[in-house]
């Protein structure tokens, strides 16, 4: 037999496929996969409960009273988050502002009504409020730009981010410039209490 025939021989013989993995191989990658998605589930709530008790200090947060005027604006979205102001990766947890929700907003002359219906809704009062902007992210979250409406605010001393997209976006320039009127008017406002106050 020749050398050729010998080796032609030779490879039909052998197997054509690769082995067959085991299956305790396989169990043995599953059981490891999940096991590192659980350490890693487990040190995201490490670090979402230390910025918490980092954050323990925040005060309550201020519930809407009575609405005795008309809401100048109304809008239906999402609530992407709270940040510390000019930090849009520094999420605040506390009070459940770090959550994302679905959100409704009314923007009244007494300040800024954000209802959250599964999450914890609260009030800005309008000598809380800082100013109000377009931007394109918050808290980890990336929208196209001027998808997203940041409102700034006080709280307890420290200034505040929050961020919500509406479910039309176009509205939110409406928002900034309703937001910078209600503000300038509520500056002459107390300015003139002021006056009156010292003239008397």
């Amino acid at each position: 037999m020749s050398l050729v025939m010998a080796r032609h021989l030779e490879l039909a013989q052998s197997p054509h496929s690769a082995p067959v993995t085991h299956v305790g191989d396989l169990i043995g990658w599953v059981i490891g996969l999940l096991i590192v998605v659980g350490l890693l589930y487990w040190l995201m709530r490490q670090g979402w409960n230390w910025r918490r008790t980092q954050q323990s200090g925040l005060p309550a947060l201020p519930v809407a009273p009575k609405a005795t005027t008309e809401s100048v604006l109304e809008l239906e979205g999402r609530y992407f988050g709270t940040t510390s102001a000019g930090d849009w990766l520094d999420r605040v947890v506390a009070h459940r502002l770090g959550e994302r929700s679905l959100v409704e907003l009314t923007l009244r002359p007494d300040g800024l009504d954000v209802v959250r219906p599964a999450s914890a809704s609260f009030f800005v009062p309008i000598a809380a409020l800082r100013g109000a902007r377009t931007d394109k992210g918050i808290a980890g979250k990336v929208v196209p730009e001027g998808g997203l409406l940041v409102v700034t605010w006080e709280h307890g001393g420290k200034l505040l981010d929050t961020g919500v997209r509406a479910d039309h976006p176009a509205e939110h320039e409406n928002w900034v410039t309703a937001i910078e009127v209600l503000l300038k008017a509520h500056a002459k406002v107390a300015a003139g209490q002021a006056t009156d106050e010292e003239g008397a």
